[in-house]
């Protein structure tokens, strides 16, 4: 049987990896950038937060396209990581922010 995930200690982690990421962007090739956003994605995923991953797709599409600054997108990211719940409509919620921001 699989040991419990500590959802506090994960959230966390990831918060600290965008803080620090937000902190580096400026600085970061586009190859660094999508290698914490793919590891970031990775230790959502694997914790069950799905609107981090969706989040997290969006960005990889901004970054992708050289749509400029990621400080905006990072701070929704963080958003992501505290939503309450992980389910298709709190997905769906997120998504639509991104949509809207990719848009603008």
């Amino acid at each position: 049987m699989g040991q419990a995930i500590d959802i506090a200690a994960v959230r966390a982690d990831l918060t600290a990896r965008i803080t620090a990421l937000d902190v580096r962007a400026p600085y970061a090739g586009a190859a660094q950038i999508a290698a914490d956003l793919d590891m970031i994605r990775r230790i959502a995923h694997a914790a069950g937060l799905d609107p981090v991953v969706t989040v997290t797709h969006f960005l990889c599409t901004v970054l992708a396209r050289g749509n400029g600054s990621i400080h905006g997108w990072l701070s929704l990211l963080v958003d992501a990581v505290a939503a309450e719940s992980s389910d298709l409509a709190t997905c769906d919620v997120f998504a639509a922010a991104c949509s809207v921001r990719l848009a603008a």
